[in-house]
């Protein structure tokens, strides 16, 4: 027996050490590959002579590069090229500008799951690099309507011979709940103000209000005659036969295409690399230099300046939230601390706040306003909007000594709600499922999802909507220097195209982040800087540590691979779940097709 229990843990004592000593050497081989990782990182490329810069993007481009290694990781186990953030995007163009080993620009581009502001902002980098006199070609097998607009700033467009061009307009559609809420037997209470403030509609109406109605067919209509203008003026087609090409649904196939000028020439690809080949110098199609632009970002730039004067750029990317935030959110905790290091930091001379944002809690958006106000008072301020930054984005933009945006960035949304399920019939009805309460004070369960909101706990509810509302418009007349019924009036959450948001105050200048830190730098009197951008992101090694303990992150970062556009659907699903008091919150995600 004594040999038996022996043997055993003589045994399990083997086991142990081996298991702790082979993780070890996975730990060392992840330490040594992210040190390789690294490495590679600050090691610049060299550019051969008459490259092509080939630009396409597969997948969404997130306002700055990510510095997780898992971020491209799938369940299949695969890693996949990480998705390249806009900051780079934009470098790479202006870099390739100034190159003299990169010939010219390929833009191989189909359909890019980005938003219209963010190409627009990519558009007017491409447009600049023309300046340079270097060719431009465009080449695709089919171009959405937003790849197809980004493609027009291209010397020439082409198409496959079996490929077309999508071209019919706008559309904005809401799903709306209440019948399936109505047979659930989910009683929806709601405390809203604002006539426009429609993200509570879904749960309360089968269709969009007047007043709903009225506010989105002004912006997707303004962003729409902003997209036809820009296709105009390239293409050199009126903006009325463009719309009359959209109306009659004349672009079907690559040949009206080319019948109506939206394209030059219809091609196969090996047709495409041998115009490519002609166009670089390049001795055969095979031999093309052609530079990815996630290897092109590691490539040196003439003109960077080594200085310790600094602008901070800070990104503040999604939706609103209290505590620390992660890449898909704004953690009123980090985004505050990052504005605030900017502040403290005498290096730093103006700092230039990046906003993405639907909007989200209110009480984490006037964390991170509470900072920009203390930031303000000591150094130039700029906001930047990009896609979005409306209701809780524009809350933490107002302070700000100047708005840059996009003319088609989704902006104002000057509102607040509430809403708080009963669901007390669908527990007892539908599950048989009964809740007995004991409370040590009358109103202790106020807002329970399990009994209805009584009269006096409205009315209290409704006071805590109108003290926030008030104190928002209160805090955006300060900062933009309006009456709070001038305030009033514009607001009531109704959502503006950044076109219409500059004609009423709410936004300074058009422009994208280049533009807001060249006002940053001229408000701050400087001429060389360098840019300091935070949140800091953390150490690769780090990353991967905290991915490997964080089940959650791994399982997110594949769905996001695996789900691509639908992965939306399910942010917004847990989006909804993690709702904590008043919110300023768009009424539903703008997403442009």
């Amino acid at each position: 027996m004594k040999s038996f229990w022996g043997s055993f843990f003589g045994t399990l004592v083997g086991v142990v050490v081996t298991t702790v000593f082979i993780f070890l050497i996975i730990i060392g081989i992840v330490v040594s590959s992210v040190s390789q990782m690294s490495a590679k990182k600050e090691k610049t490329i060299k550019v051969k002579h008459n490259s092509v810069l080939h630009v396409k993007f597969e997948d969404e481009i997130p306002e700055r590069t990510s510095n997780d290694p898992f971020a491209n990781f799938s369940f299949g186990g695969n890693f996949e090229k990480m998705p390249i953030g806009l900051n780079d995007i934009l470098s790479n163009i202006e870099k390739a500008k100034e190159d003299k080993n990169i010939k010219g620009i390929y833009l191989d581009i189909s359909s890019i799951p980005a938003g219209i502001a963010t190409l627009e902002e990519i558009r007017n980098a491409l447009l600049d690099f023309k300046t340079s006199k270097k060719f431009m070609v465009a080449y695709s097998e089919g171009y959405s309507q937003g790849s197809y607009y980004l493609a027009t700033v291209a010397d020439k467009i082409y198409l496959n011979p079996e490929g077309s061009v999508d071209f019919k307009g706008l559309s904005r559609q809401v799903m709306f709940y209440k019948n399936m809420l109505s047979k659930l037997e989910i009683e929806m209470q709601i405390f809203r103000h604002g006539k426009f403030k429609s993200a509570t509609e879904p749960f309360f109406l089968d269709k969009m209000s007047r007043e709903n109605r009225e506010q989105t067919t002004t912006y997707i209509s303004s962003i729409w005659n902003f997209i036809l203008e820009g296709i105009s003026k390239q293409r050199n087609i009126s903006v009325a036969e463009l719309n009359k090409y959209a109306d009659n649904m004349l672009i079907t196939d690559a040949e009206s295409a080319l019948q109506y000028k939206l394209v030059d020439q219809v091609l196969y690809k090996d047709e495409m690399l041998e115009i490519l080949k002609e166009l670089s110098g390049a001795k055969s199609a095979e031999k093309i230099n052609y530079v990815e632009m996630n290897k092109y970002r590691h490539a040196p730039k003439a003109s960077d300046v080594d200085t310790k004067t600094k602008i901070a750029v800070v990104y503040a990317s999604g939706s609103i939230e209290g505590g620390e935030g992660d890449e898909e959110t704004i953690g009123s905790e980090q985004i505050s601390k990052a504005i605030r290091e900017a502040r403290l930091d005498s290096n730093v001379k103006a700092i230039v706040l990046r906003v993405n944002s639907p909007g989200g809690s209110a009480l984490a958006s006037d964390v991170i306003w509470r900072e920009m106000a203390l930031a303000k008072k000591v150094k130039p301020v700029v906001v930047s909007m990009g896609d979005v930054a409306a209701s809780g984005g524009y809350y933490i933009a107002c302070a700000a000594d100047a708005i840059v945006a996009h003319p088609i960035t989704i902006t104002g949304s000057i509102g607040v709600f509430g809403v708080f399920p009963n669901m007390k019939n669908l527990f007892e009805n539908k599950f048989g499922i009964t809740v007995d309460t004991v409370n040590t004070n009358k109103h202790a369960d106020i807002m329970s999802p399990y009994r209805p909101v009584r009269k006096e706990e409205g009315e209290v509810i409704q006071k805590w909507i109108e003290d926030v509302y008030a104190d928002f418009i209160s805090k955006v007349g300060k900062g933009r220097n309006m009456s709070v019924a001038e305030v009033d009036s514009i607001g009531q959450g109704r959502v503006w195209s950044g076109i219409d948001a500059k004609k009423i105050g709410l936004v300074d200048e058009f422009g994208g982040i280049k533009d807001a830190i060249a006002i940053a730098a001229k408000k701050a009197e400087l001429k060389e800087y360098s840019i300091l951008e935070l949140p800091k992101q953390k150490d690769p090694f780090e990353e991967i540590l905290n991915t490997i303990f964080d089940q959650e992150a791994m399982v997110q970062n594949g769905l996001k691979k695996e789900f691509g556009t639908s992965y939306e659907n399910y942010q917004r699903l847990k989006s909804v779940m993690k709702y904590k008091g008043v919110q300023m919150r768009l009424p539903y995600d703008v997403v442009i097709y």
